[in-house]
């Protein structure tokens, strides 16, 4: 995804139509507001209706956590930057996340927008279940899933405040670093957003101490 200008301004037109591009957007908010209720019901439900013990769905919880961060580094590293030679594949990945590279500042296209996120999340929950169930735990997807989801929120968050805040905490800048790079320098590189440790273990992780860091284009990322 190799563009002659990354836009600091504007955002990308993904379709024609308005109600399909309005579709295209979504507020931290939304995303937040319609998953928090999803999740505090199927904890609710795996207690009451499948009997886990407090032990075990926090087990299955932390677990879906974990599985999200590797789970997010294979979607950004082998989906979302695929090398595609067609012309209809290629505009797919535009529109999943080229668009994001374009035109990094959108703040309206940082989380996936609501109606393509509760499809694409539906599919995820049956599928784990699915595998839950074939290894006699179906009981287990439904605090499992919580966890997945909220390491996705947790995501999305730590995305849209890369772009949009310097880091909190000395201790945090070498994440805001790393995504930095990968959009200014090295789209091969970085793909850990919420965390660094795969990046890390599969080689991916750019040498920090030997990149000179830009002040005026660090700036040029924040809102």
């Amino acid at each position: 995804m190799k563009f002659e200008k990354i836009h600091n301004k504007g955002q990308a037109r993904l379709f024609k139509n308005q109600y399909l591009e309005y579709l295209t957007k979504t507020h931290p908010l939304v995303i937040w507001g319609m998953y928090i209720p999803i999740i505090a019901f199927m904890l609710y439900y795996s207690a009451t209706a499948k009997h886990l013990t407090a032990v075990q769905a926090m087990v299955s919880f932390f677990a879906g956590m974990f599985f999200w961060s590797l789970f997010e580094y294979i979607m950004h590293r082998f989906v979302f930057h695929l090398v595609a030679e067609s012309p209809r594949a290629q505009k797919f990945i535009y529109v999943l996340h080229g668009n994001h590279h374009e035109y990094p500042r959108d703040k309206e296209r940082l989380f996936m927008p609501a109606v393509p996120s509760i499809i694409l999340s539906s599919i995820i929950f049956s599928l784990q279940y699915l595998l839950f169930y074939i290894f006699g735990g179906s009981a287990y997807a439904f605090a499992f899933f919580p966890g997945f989801m909220l390491g996705y929120l947790m995501y999305g968050t730590m995305h849209y405040a890369i772009h949009a805040w310097n880091p909190p905490f000395r201790w945090m800048k070498p994440l805001w670093r790393n995504h930095h790079l990968h959009h200014y320098k090295n789209e091969h590189m970085g793909f850990g957003v919420s965390s660094t440790l795969w990046d890390h273990v599969f080689g991916t992780m750019f040498d920090l101490k030997k990149e000179k860091e830009d002040k005026e284009k660090v700036r040029e990322l924040m809102y």
